[in-house]
C-alpha cells in the first residue's frame, strides 16, 4: 500500500477524511461504539495512542476525551529510533512525518493537543501511569520486539476491562506484529473481543459481555459482514466492511474556507501537480505519428524537420 502524501499548511484539512492515514471506516465504527460503550458504563481512564503517522485515528479517539481524563500520545515524529532495524523502518515508510504536520492537523480539530511524547514507545510507561487508561490503540513500529514490549505496556497501562487494539495484526507486511498479538493471546492472557481487517481488539478482562452487544449492534447493520469460531479456547468474531459508512464527525475549523482562499501548494510539495501542457492539433498529430510509426521512420521525419529549421 503507498504511503497517503502528507497534509502540509497548504492543504489544511477541512474533513477528518482529508486528512492522511490509515483508519477505515468499519474501525471507526468499532472505535466509536466501545468508546461510547466504556462512556455509558461510567469506565473511566486516559487515552494513550502509540504511533500517530499525521494524526487520522488520535483525532477521533480524542473527541472521546471525558472531563478530567487525560490523552497522551507517542511518536518518533523526525527523531531518531533507538535502533538500527526501527531507524530503517522509519525511514522507508514514515520520512515526511514531522512533529508540526501532526500538530497542524490535530489543531485543525481540537482546541488543545493532547500531551504528546516524542521518542520511542519504551518511554511510555515511565510517563503514563499503571492502571490509568481505559483505550490503548497501538499503531507504532512493526518490529516483533517493539510490538512485544508495546503489548506489556498496554497490559500494565490499562484499567480492569479496558481494551487494547493493535494496528496492522495481520498484514503482510507486518509478520512481527502478528506473531506478537497471536503470542498475547496465546501465552500472556489477552483475550480477543473482535477483529477487523486491520485491527484485534482486546482485554485481559473478561471479553463476553462486550461480544455479547457487540454482536448484537452488528447483527442489526447491514453494512458489516460478521462470523463467530472458535480458536483455542476463544471465541472470535470476525468483521469485514460491506459498504460501511463512518459515523459523521464535526468538520475541521477550515471546513467554511474555500479553495480558492487556501494557499496553494508549491512544486516542492506535490510534485505529481504540476498542471498538464496542452496539446495543440499539431502536437496532437505529431504524438500520434509518434506512436503509430516505425521508428525508423520516425527518426526519419524528426532528422528531416531537423535539417530544415
Amino acid at each position: 500500500m503507498a504511503a497517503p502524501q502528507p497534509t502540509t499548511a497548504a492543504r489544511r484539512p477541512r474533513t477528518l477524511d482529508d486528512v492522511p492515514g490509515w483508519f477505515p471506516a468499519l474501525d471507526q465504527v468499532l472505535f466509536d461504539w466501545l468508546l461510547e460503550r466504556q462512556r455509558s458504563s461510567a469506565l473511566r481512564g486516559d487515552l494513550l495512542e502509540v504511533g500517530v503517522y499525521m494524526g487520522k485515528s488520535a483525532i477521533f479517539l480524542g473527541r472521546r476525551l471525558q472531563p478530567g481524563e487525560r490523552y497522551t500520545v507517542c511518536d518518533l515524529f523526525e527523531g531518531d529510533a533507538p535502533d538500527d532495524a526501527n531507524q530503517a523502518e522509519s525511514q522507508k515508510s514514515y520520512r515526511s512525518l514531522t512533529r508540526r504536520a501532526f500538530e497542524e492537523n490535530y489543531l485543525s480539530f481540537h482546541d488543545e493537543l493532547p500531551r504528546v511524547l516524542q521518542g520511542p514507545s519504551s518511554i511510555v510507561p515511565g510517563e503514563v501511569p499503571p492502571r490509568s487508561c481505559r483505550f490503548v490503540h497501538v499503531d507504532g513500529s512493526h518490529l516483533y520486539e517493539h510490538v512485544y514490549d508495546d503489548i506489556g505496556a498496554a497490559h500494565d497501562l490499562l484499567v480492569p476491562d479496558g481494551v487494547v487494539v493493535l494496528d496492522d495484526f495481520r498484514s503482510e507486511h507486518t509478520p512481527g506484529v502478528s506473531i506478537a498479538a497471536w503470542e498475547a493471546v496465546l501465552n500472556r492472557g489477552l483475550r480477543p473481543i473482535c477483529l477487523s481487517t486491520q485491527k484485534l481488539y482486546g482485554t485481559w478482562g473478561d471479553p463476553g459481555p462486550v461480544q455479547e452487544e457487540l454482536l448484537a449492534m452488528v447483527r442489526a447493520r447491514t453494512d458489516c459482514r460478521l462470523s463467530v469460531q472458535q480458536a483455542a479456547g476463544h471465541r472470535i468474531v470476525r468483521l469485514k466492511a460491506k459498504g460501511t459508512q463512518a459515523p459523521p464527525f464535526p468538520p475541521s475549523r477550515h471546513a467554511d474556507t474555500s479553495p480558492a482562499e487556501q494557499p496553494a501548494a508549491g512544486p516542492a510539495e506535490r510534485p505529481l501537480d504540476r498542471p498538464a501542457r496542452r496539446r495543440t492539433s499539431r502536437g496532437r498529430a505529431r504524438a500520434l505519428a509518434a506512436d503509430l510509426l516505425p521508428p525508423v521512420l520516425t527518426r526519419a521525419i524528426r532528422e528531416a524537420r531537423r535539417r530544415g529549421r
